[in-house]
């Protein structure tokens, strides 16, 4: 008997101005999904740090495949110059279904998009190959190999952060709502007159910051 093979995309860091974006992909079995609940596998939010990190291996051994790509902050920059954010997260998970050696028979994607349904299309002008996308909201939350994929996501990210905060000192988790992160990147711009590259400049709060500083250099 031929088993099912299903796949879940998600990813972690959509929403800060500094640090990458990256995205996971998750094949599995279909009859491994059990065993993904019962190790504790769901939405990276919902988990604490120390149990992503001792998931992390466990879903990789689970898995069939697994693959995770991260778009560092100046090529988000570079490529929101021609496209929106959601249509840079379709580009790159289309990148990780691409690569996959097993084809499932369906893949399971947390869709960012406001009519959910219209990620998988997105998805899907840049395959390779025919394959069956169902895109929702919450799919990290309803399905566990989406939360599989938010957990190699949000892990990484997380380390990928921890190397910035050894080169740059501690800047907080990167989001705007973060004042350690807003107090970085106002005073490297005032010592420096520039941001690093690990800043995504084309963010609102950013943005924000950058007027302000040469606004008020103008008057």
């Amino acid at each position: 008997m031929i088993s099912m093979i299903i796949a879940g995309i998600d990813e972690a860091g959509r929403g800060p101005c500094i640090g990458p974006l990256v995205i996971g992909l998750v094949s599995i079995d279909k009859d491994k999904e059990e065993e993904l609940i019962e190790i504790g596998v769901k939405d990276s939010k919902l988990l604490e740090k120390e149990v992503r990190e001792k998931l992390y291996p466990e879903v990789k051994k689970l898995a069939k495949e697994y693959y995770t790509i991260k778009i560092p902050a100046n090529e988000i920059d570079s490529l929101m110059n021609r496209h929106s954010l959601n249509e840079i997260e379709a580009m790159k998970a289309a990148i990780l279904i691409n690569q996959l050696k097993i084809k499932p028979n369906i893949v399971l994607a947390d869709s960012p998009d406001t009519l959910e349904s219209n990620y998988a299309e997105r998805i899907k002008r840049y395959l390779s190959f025919k394959i069956n996308i169902k895109s929702e909201h919450k799919a990290d939350f309803n399905y566990v190999v989406v939360g599989a994929a938010s957990i190699l996501a949000k892990v990484e990210r997380d380390n990928e952060i921890e190397e910035m905060h050894k080169k740059y000192g501690n800047f907080g988790t990167g989001y705007p709502h973060d004042e350690r992160t807003i107090k970085f990147i106002k005073d490297f711009l005032d010592k420096n007159d520039k941001l690093p590259d690990i800043v995504r400049k084309k963010w609102s709060t950013t943005d924000a910051i950058l007027n302000r500083k040469y606004q008020t250099k103008l008057f």
